[in-house]
């Protein structure tokens, strides 16, 4: 009986022990960036549901919320991407320019309809309007990225994605701040 208690305590004693070292190794791995792909593919699963929440929405004060969250988050992705991995990406896939020159002016549009919903009236058919319409841009998008460029992107040799993944998060982190405090955009939604 005693060696029965004894090899459980044991047994438990290992269990403890690799169970500390698993959540320390955990810890360390949930700290860590996603690669670059599944980070940008995070990016369009919320702004997705942003737009879903959009639909749902029904007052003046919950839709001038959504939207504001919607430009927020849009911004930054579009900013990660054009500052660290559309550059990257450019370099590592030189045969797919124009992939990316498109990529590039489809945020152009959708930053101007950005700047157009900041300054209208929440609430209104035009406010209602320009977010539909950034949604059906983003919704194309998004589309293009995730069934043209990413495959592409997958299959680079040169590009290491984890460390693409790492410089996003940071960037992100950043342009979230430069934001938040008014320096990246000009006005809020009403």
């Amino acid at each position: 009986m005693k060696s029965t208690s004894t090899s459980k305590s044991s047994s438990t004693s290992r269990r403890t022990s690799s169970r500390a070292t698993g959540s320390r190794s955990g810890t360390t791995a949930a700290r860590r960036a996603p690669d670059a792909v599944k980070s940008l593919k995070n990016d369009h699963a919320k702004v997705k549901a942003l737009f879903k929440s959009f639909e749902a929405a029904r007052s003046k004060a919950e839709k001038a919320k959504i939207a504001a969250e919607t430009c927020l988050e849009l911004t930054v992705h579009t900013r990660i991407e054009e500052e660290v991995f559309y550059p990257a990406v450019r370099k590592a896939l030189q045969k797919e320019g124009e992939l990316l020159d498109e990529a590039e002016i489809e945020h152009a549009s959708v930053k101007t309809l950005i700047e157009q919903l900041k300054a209208a009236e929440p609430g209104t058919t035009r406010f209602n309007a320009l977010y539909d319409v950034i949604r059906e841009y983003v919704l194309h998008h998004v589309k293009e990225e995730e069934r043209e460029m990413f495959p592409k992107v997958k299959e680079a040799k040169s590009l290491d994605l984890q460390a693409l993944g790492e410089q996003l998060e940071a960037r992100r982190e950043a342009v979230r701040q430069e934001e938040l405090s008014g320096e990246g955009s000009p006005q809020a939604l009403h």
